[in-house]
């Protein structure tokens, strides 16, 4: 325990520089992350925050000391990619008087003051979230990303902050890489239910980073080794962050550019406007619930058109009712499903048809021509009562059913008027009722 209190009241300050493992980063992010400077480590430091040898320069930023997270790790990366704390030094420690002498605080001091560069948000009553539709707590990598995200963006686009591309990159790499470590940090369950999870997931990057913190049955535990363990995270959290910006600016946003100049030139594929062809193949599904809600489509896309790139036939894919779930808006009519080749092109009258899976969600044709007629036939086919209006179906033909129902238990007790009414009876008149019904659903004859 006094080891621990000694180790507590250290700081040491370091500048981290890119090791030669590291994935290459972008050509902003090696600028502003790796230092011309060697590494260099203080077990002690003067009430001024600077080495007792005198030894540091530039903008200091200050974390705690003793066992780190992903969030602070990925903080002090994220920070020191901008222009205002490029390349500075990191002091990791609990002293207060150090901290109030630094040119950035995050994760420790009790302060949340962005004007002063405090970013902690464990202090009582500290509830910031990201805005912009998102509700997560802020951890410290959060509050940088906040404040600085678009900053970083911006550089490596090469273009101004105030760019709508620049802003549509910010909000998405918040919501597929930032927030999951918020909420981690933050002890924010995934999912709103009180059931233990059936698996365990140690996998996740909070996770791969809280590892990197020194073992207890390590017999080094000083601070030389838990700040060199310290520089490892913020290397590892710095470049998978980088590695999603990349994702990105090469992928994401090209693909939700295509998505787009297609989704607007569904009048053209069909008058419906429920067709969509990809003139070139990307990731399209999140794009396109993205765009539609984004864009109030009305009516809402059902089928996708794309080349496959390998057989050169084109697929006619059902778009999902939501992006991670199953079901399909309209698949495929059921009665094309499981069929292949000509067997297929014979049943609906299209040639080169290839297949429709049997779930419906996805079919094939040799020629785009044929795609096309295979969803506009899948648009235009006469669909059921239940398919065209499960909800509102029912319970008509619930009641419609009863009336049956009724009506046949009036005629029996008219046709034997001195017999006692037996429930057993009704009971069965009433089953029966519905089983005869030929427009009863499935699960309705199983009653």
């Amino acid at each position: 325990m006094l080891a621990a209190w000694r180790l507590s009241q250290r700081a040491v300050t370091f500048i981290p520089r890119v090791r030669s493992q590291t994935l290459n980063p972008l050509p902003m992010a090696a600028a502003a992350a790796a230092s011309p400077k060697r590494l260099r480590v203080y077990s002690s430091v003067s009430g001024d925050g600077r080495s007792a040898n005198g030894a540091g320069s530039g903008k200091r930023v200050g974390t705690h000391n003793g066992s780190f997270h992903c969030d602070e790790a990925l903080g002090c990366y994220l920070i020191r990619l901008t222009s205002q704390f490029a390349g500075a030094d990191v002091v990791r420690t609990r002293d207060p008087q150090i901290l109030d002498t630094l040119d950035a605080v995050l994760d420790v001091g009790g302060v949340y003051d962005p004007s002063r560069h405090r970013y902690d948000h464990h202090q009582k009553g500290f509830n910031e979230v990201f805005g912009h539709g998102f509700n997560t707590k802020l951890s410290s990598a959060g509050l940088v990303y906040k404040h600085f995200g678009k900053e970083i963006i911006a550089k490596e686009l090469e273009f101004s902050e105030d760019h709508e591309d620049v802003h549509r990159l910010y909000l998405a790499i918040y919501k597929s890489f930032v927030e999951a470590l918020d909420a981690v940090d933050n002890g924010i369950n995934q999912y709103d239910t009180d059931q233990p999870p059936k698996y365990v997931n140690n996998t996740h990057l909070s996770s791969r980073v809280g590892r990197l913190n020194p073992d207890w049955t390590d017999p080094d535990q000083s601070p030389e080794k838990e700040n060199a363990a310290f520089q490892q995270a913020m290397m590892l959290a710095g470049s998978e962050f980088m590695e999603s910006v990349r994702f990105h600016v090469k992928s994401w946003l090209p693909a939700r550019s295509i998505v787009l100049e297609c989704l607007l030139s569904r009048g053209k594929v069909d008058p419906s406007e429920e067709i969509m062809v990809l003139d070139r193949f990307c990731p399209w599904k999140l794009h396109l619930f993205e765009l539609e809600e984004e864009l109030k489509i009305d009516p809402l896309t059902k089928y996708v058109l794309y080349q496959d790139e390998r057989s050169k036939s084109w697929r006619v894919q059902a778009v999902g009712v939501a992006p991670d779930r199953f079901e399909s808006r309209k698949p495929l009519p059921e009665k094309w499903r499981g069929l292949r080749d000509d067997e297929l092109s014979n049943d609906i009258g299209i040639p080169g048809c290839v297949f429709v899976h049997m779930s419906g969600f996805i079919g094939g044709n040799k020629t785009y021509e044929g795609a096309l007629e295979m969803a506009r036939a899948a648009i235009n086919l006469q669909v059921s009562k239940e398919e065209q209006d499960p909800i509102g179906y029912l319970p008509l033909l619930v009641l419609a059913t009863l009336r049956r129902s009724v009506l046949a238990i009036a005629a029996h007790m008219r046709s034997r008027p001195q017999v006692p009414l037996d429930l057993t009876l009704v009971n069965q008149v009433v089953i029966a009722s519905f089983s005869d019904n030929p427009d009863t659903p499935g699960k309705m004859n199983e009653v």
